[in-house]
């Protein structure tokens, strides 16, 4: 049913083309999509197809917009995306091959003339759903898709705010010459599909070093911002060019399902199954199993840990064969490896059923991608906030247990997220000092080098560039850096300036939620809002980076009334184009100082 500019998709009613990383397709009318593309006159197929075999500005018309960067040719038949003056996104096919199926069912197909009878050639539509996306990358160009990439220095760029923030990134990108996972959110910030269509209440979760939330903030779902991502590269993005002497870089850019979390109870590896299935596509993977870590097995007052080797391992010649593996004299990164059967024992406690839950998230995995290559991590950097964070750094011994433990059950690590010290809301506040830091960094990589796998550093928002250029120096610009919340802040300072008045709207609900936790007995909320009363005494006005707002505005965004409708999503993506000239200026600077500051590339 559709009214106006806003269409029913089950419960949900939206304006797709305001409300990007949603659905699972940018072609939500394939008919009316049709309707548009066939009454486009022959002539202009036939100018648009010469003109791209040129490598010219390809023409438009009133009616859609096709991208050059997107155009791709198998045999003679151009493949391309194109923009709908309704706001739906398609693939057009022009050629003798068009309409034969290569991305798969057509919504329509017809012959056309170039004037001599002999020589027809098709136009054939497709749509932009999430499969065809992923058949055009990995059958026509695969250059211009998400992929995976390996043990490569490069960014983790957070994309809250989608298409707002991804011109920025390709812009970054380029000018840097970086790799990057440009399509990034983590699990607490998206939502399932299926959960928003049938108008279901966001779900719980826990946000490391902040405590309970509701999911889904951004607003978008996990199929939606892989297809809105893709789409926008293909759009946006500088690609390689045939010859390599010509302007254009490779794109290396993948797409990262990011803190795929295996919770503690009966259904935590079902729930993150699911998850995996609604990522099916995307290129990089971050299993994160912290929450069913055992903190306790490795501390100072453990006891009976020969039992709990036991109990892991029942199977007398299974305990026999991991204690030879894992007991041989060896050495990594400079560290002597040779455990004893009391550190054995307490390493297989901490980690012994994280590890049996990375192997069945693995070959779930293996099992959707069937055979496409895809980067897969381990992170085991963040905690349950019960348990300090310096409290339970990753130590060399049990960095190296883990990534031997990898090789040995035969999962091919490219990526590793240690708990270095590094937290979410501050910069390094170790007791070491950057001294301490740098050495245990330094320590750390040293080892994952030798295992040829990448060291992750997660939450890097609102570590200074001091702390970053020490990431930077021991790594030797030899890691992969995320930041996700720092790019929603920047929209919103930008915000301020542009828009002040749904900024300040903005800053009230931040404002609003700050209260309610604080009534609730959060004294990390008290406190923020002690700050801003006096900020308010003194005068000065709502800030950006306040501590309200720094730490209390993520819900605004994607926020959804009871009836499970956004209440203001859509005017994050209708604002005036100096706003988003100026985001975009702002975030390339930014994501080009996190290079400059951290990664080999651009050294």
């Amino acid at each position: 049913m559709q009214t106006g500019q806003r269409i029913r998709f089950g419960k949900l009613v939206i304006n797709p083309a305001l409300s990007p990383g949603v659905l699972d397709t940018a072609t939500w009318d394939g008919d009316a999509a049709w309707e548009l593309v066939r009454s486009v006159d022959d002539a202009y197929w036939l100018t648009l197809r010469e003109r791209a075999a040129e490598r010219a500005v390809l023409p438009a018309t009133a009616l859609l917009t096709p991208h050059a960067r997107s155009c791709t040719w198998r045999d003679d038949t151009l493949f391309c995306l194109a923009s709908l003056v309704d706001g739906q996104q398609v693939f057009l096919a022009l050629g003798a091959g068009a309409g034969q199926g290569v991305l798969g069912r057509a919504i329509g197909a017809r012959q056309l003339q170039d004037g001599a009878p002999a020589s027809a050639f098709e136009l054939a539509l497709y749509p932009t759903d999430a499969a065809t996306i992923d058949r055009f990358c990995r059958t026509l160009a695969p250059e211009k898709g998400p992929r995976a990439l390996g043990p490569v220095p490069r960014l983790g760029a957070g994309t809250r705010m989608t298409t707002a923030v991804w011109p920025a990134i390709w812009q970054a990108m380029a000018a840097g010459g970086f790799a990057a996972n440009a399509i990034q959110n983590s699990v607490r910030e998206l939502n399932f599909l299926d959960s928003l269509l049938a108008g279901q209440p966001a779900e719980r979760n826990i946000a490391f070093g902040f405590g309970a939330i509701e999911s889904g903030y951004t607003g978008s779902s996990f199929e939606g911002l892989w297809v809105a991502g893709v789409l926008d590269a293909l759009k946006h993005a500088p690609y390689p060019q045939p010859d390599p002497e010509q302007a254009g870089g490779d794109l290396r850019y993948g797409a990262d399902a990011d803190h795929i979390q295996v919770k503690r109870g009966p259904d935590g590896l079902a729930r993150a199954k699911r998850m995996l299935d609604a990522t099916r596509y995307y290129s990089f993977y971050t299993l994160d199993v912290s929450d069913v870590l055992t903190y306790a097995a490795m501390s100072a007052g453990a006891t009976d840990t020969i039992s709990s080797l036991e109990a892991q391992t029942p199977d007398p010649a299974q305990r026999r064969a991991l204690l030879t593996f894992h007991q041989q004299p060896r050495r990594f990164g400079g560290f002597d490896y040779r455990p004893d059967s009391e550190t054995l024992g307490r390493l297989v406690g901490k980690y012994w059923v994280a590890l049996q839950a990375v192997e069945e998230t693995y070959a779930h995995i293996c099992g959707l991608k069937n055979g496409v290559a895809f980067d897969l991590e381990l992170s085991i950097d963040e905690h349950p906030n019960e348990v300090p964070t310096f409290d339970c750094l990753t130590s060399e011994t049990e960095l190296i247990f883990v990534l031997l433990e990898a090789q040995r059950r035969s999962i091919p690590l490219t990526h590793v997220a240690p708990n270095f010290g590094v937290e979410k809301g501050t910069d390094y506040r170790g007791p070491d000092g950057l001294p301490g830091f740098e050495a245990r960094v330094r320590a750390l990589c040293h080892i994952t080098e030798e295992f040829g796998v990448m060291p992750d550093f997660h939450s890097g928002d609102d570590l200074s560039p001091a702390t970053r250029q020490v990431i930077g120096r021991a790594t030797g610009g030899r890691n992969h850096f995320k930041v996700s919340p720092n790019l929603q802040l920047l929209f919103g300072e930008v915000l301020a300036q542009h828009h002040p008045d749904l900024f300040q709207r903005w800053y009230a609900d931040a404002r609003a939620y700050a209260q309610r936790e604080a009534a609730s007995g959060s004294t990390f909320a008290a406190r923020c809002l002690q700050r801003a009363e006096l900020a308010d005494k003194n005068g000065l006005p709502a800030l950006a980076h306040d501590d309200v707002f720094h730490h209390f505005s993520f819900a605004f965004v994607g926020r959804r009334d009871a009836g499970g409708q956004f209440v203001c999503r859509e005017e994050f993506y209708a604002l005036s184009p100096a706003f988003y000239r100026a985001y975009q200026e702002c975030i390339a600077g930014y994501l080009g100082q996190l290079a400059e500051d951290l990664l080999l590339a651009t050294r």
